[in-house]
């Protein structure tokens, strides 16, 4: 028998090859609003922007979006569940658009930070996560050709404005990058640095500073007979727990942290979730991340973006269970990105 002879072998039937759209799914339609969740704090509600979605033909909830169609980003709203918006919040961003030159890198983001929380942001590589965390302590200001419109309140005050002091904004906005960066110098200097360049001089005042930076990062009973060392000897996990700790001598109000556990190996990761976990109350966290399971560990909210967009966003809990939308569930459940 030769090739020409063979009979070719039937494909396995795929509503994908049928040329026909399957129904939306019943089980990841909309669900009703959850009980509300008790305010976190006594003070007012920061004013909200999130516009309802979209209503059907029917006067339903819109539909979820089909798997095999691409869906039309432009015209879609965020997804926003109403337990972020039972919260008192700490950060407001409204309408936030971002471009690097020609390119529209972020696009009309409404998203509040909840005071206390820890918040993820997830989605693909090159969707905006990290422009927009890069954006809320204006570290995007030292990139060339960049252009902003919409606001970024940070309790109640625009962070754009052009009266607002960008020095005082970093110190109460804290940040931890992806590479750990620890300065040239002893794990002491590097904890009090910000103290330092304040104007602290007292040494007592110092060393109490460190003790409680240090434990606050768990990482005093590590580091507390070699204070005088060289940070740079330290390994990849307390480095990075150091840059937390020096985070958190400036007494920020919010911690910004960009894939800390990224170069990390699974022990010394493990130890910084228990950190990130054990920070909520005392601060408010937001972090990027591109490990589902880490931000299903650490967080209290999760956003998904994608192309840019704030997709949904909502509980933990809501969006790796029970998301909204089909392309919120397709992400978390590993069908694409």
């Amino acid at each position: 028998m030769t090739l020409r002879d063979a009979k070719p072998i039937p494909n396995r039937p795929d509503v994908r090859d049928s040329g026909t759209v399957p129904e939306p799914r019943k089980d990841i339609e909309r669900r009703g609003d959850a009980p509300e969740r008790s305010p976190q704090r006594e003070r007012p509600l920061i004013s909200r922007t999130f516009a309802a979605a979209p209503a059907t033909s029917n006067g339903g909830s819109s539909a979820v979006t089909p798997r095999d169609s691409t869906p039309s980003y432009a015209a879609q709203r965020t997804e926003t569940h109403a337990e972020v918006e039972a919260e008192t919040h700490v950060l407001t961003i409204e309408h936030f658009n971002l471009h690097y030159g020609k390119h529209h890198a972020l696009h009309d983001i409404n998203m509040n930070i909840p005071e206390g929380m820890v918040t993820a942001l997830i989605g693909p590589s090159g969707c905006g996560k990290s422009t927009l965390l890069r954006s809320v302590n204006r570290l995007n200001d030292l990139v060339d050709n960049v252009h902003i419109d919409g606001a970024m309140r940070f309790r109640g005050e625009n962070i754009y404005a052009k009266n607002v002091d960008v020095i005082e904004l970093r110190k109460r906005l804290g940040m931890v990058f992806q590479k750990s960066n620890p300065f040239p110098m002893s794990i002491f200097e590097n904890v009090v640095y910000a103290r330092r360049i304040a104007g602290e001089r007292n040494r007592r005042t110092l060393r109490e500073v460190c003790e409680k930076s240090l434990r606050g990062a768990a990482l005093w009973d590590e580091v507390k007979d070699r204070l005088d060392g060289s940070a740079l000897a330290l390994s990849g996990g307390q480095q990075q727990r150091l840059c937390i700790a020096r985070a958190i001598a400036a007494e920020p109000d919010v911690l910004l942290m960009d894939e800390p556990c990224s170069a990390l190996d699974p022990i010394a990761t493990a130890k910084v979730e228990d950190l990130i976990y054990s920070l909520r109350g005392r601060y408010t966290v937001l972090i990027v991340t591109h490990n589902m399971q880490q931000a299903s560990r650490v967080s209290d909210y999760t956003a998904f973006m994608y192309l840019g967009r704030l997709i949904e966003y909502g509980p933990t809990a809501a969006i790796y269970q029970n998301p909204r939308l089909r392309q919120t569930e397709d992400y978390v459940t590993g069908r694409f990105g």
